[in-house]
């Protein structure tokens, strides 16, 4: 009996036309959409450059623990707090970030508009006591507290908008 050329099993275009995390990649780096201005975020427009593989593999971290539910300390899937989401999004993407919001906010480099990918920072002028991940149009990933899950939130409530600190993009 003869055996079907197509698709081989061992071929690499076929390996790859079935992996999880390509198809995340794919997506993600055909995100576009307008900028908040309250926030100073930006995120790419058509002819602009895509979002480069870390950025790609943060953001697809972050959405995969939607619903992971709040765990002081937490880093891992069985349970997150804010800055341990973002921890884990960029360990994800090969890159090591302090672990506490404020150590955070202090250690890593700020940028005037967040793009996608990049950390946003809340809390009163002396402390960050409070991190997501800027998703894109508008949107924000994080871990907002005990008895709750991870969520995305829009960044256009007066809640945000009072207590931002600012961005930073330790990701190329």
């Amino acid at each position: 009996m003869p055996t079907q050329p197509w698709p081989r099993p061992n071929d690499p275009c076929c390996l790859w036309r079935h992996g999880r995390a390509a198809v995340w990649v794919l997506l993600l780096a055909l995100m576009a959409g307008c900028a908040s201005r309250d926030l100073a975020v930006r995120d790419p427009h058509p002819g602009e450059e895509a979002l480069s593989i870390e950025r790609a593999l943060i953001l697809a971290t972050a959405k995969e623990a939607l619903g992971t539910p709040y765990r002081l300390g937490g880093n891992t899937p069985a349970g997150l707090d804010c800055s341990g989401l973002v921890e884990m999004a960029y360990r994800s993407a090969g890159i090591k970030v302090p672990r506490t919001a404020d150590a955070q906010y202090r250690a890593l480099p700020t940028v005037k508009q967040a793009q996608p990918g990049d950390l946003l920072f809340f809390g009163d002028r002396r402390k960050a006591t409070h991190v997501g991940i800027y998703r894109g149009n508008g949107q924000m990933i994080h871990a907002p507290g005990r008895g709750r899950k991870v969520v995305s939130v829009p960044l256009d409530v007066a809640y945000w908008q009072e207590r931002f600190l600012g961005a930073a993009s330790p990701a190329p």
